[in-house]
């Protein structure tokens, strides 16, 4: 029987890097909090071309550059926004609860 869906701690807000990425594993997941221009966001952390950790990439506080081939993303939407890549990566829904940042997997 799957798992059901449900909101799961993931990291404390204290914890998460200033205007930059935050790689986060929870189980086998690993994830890239993003604290961005218009508040935190979270993905997949794997570039959806070449699977490089995108916490590892150059994040200006809106797009997260691939350390592999530069492929650009919009760290909001997860839309690939430059060459390279060209596939959206896959975002997890994510709310801040009491100090903890929480995804709905």
């Amino acid at each position: 029987m799957p798992r059901e869906r449900a909101w799961q701690d993931l990291i404390p807000v204290a914890q998460i890097y200033r205007r930059d990425a935050t790689p986060v594993s929870l189980g086998s997941r690993e994830f890239a909090v993003f604290d961005t221009d218009q508040g935190i966001t979270v993905a997949l952390a794997r570039c959806t071309h070449g699977a490089a950790n995108l916490c590892d990439g150059y994040f200006d506080g809106t797009h997260i550059e691939c350390p592999l081939h530069q492929g650009l993303f919009d760290a909001r939407t997860g839309v690939a926004v430059a060459a390279p890549a060209r596939v959206k990566l896959r975002m997890i829904p994510s709310r801040e609860v009491d100090g903890m940042v929480q995804v709905f997997i």
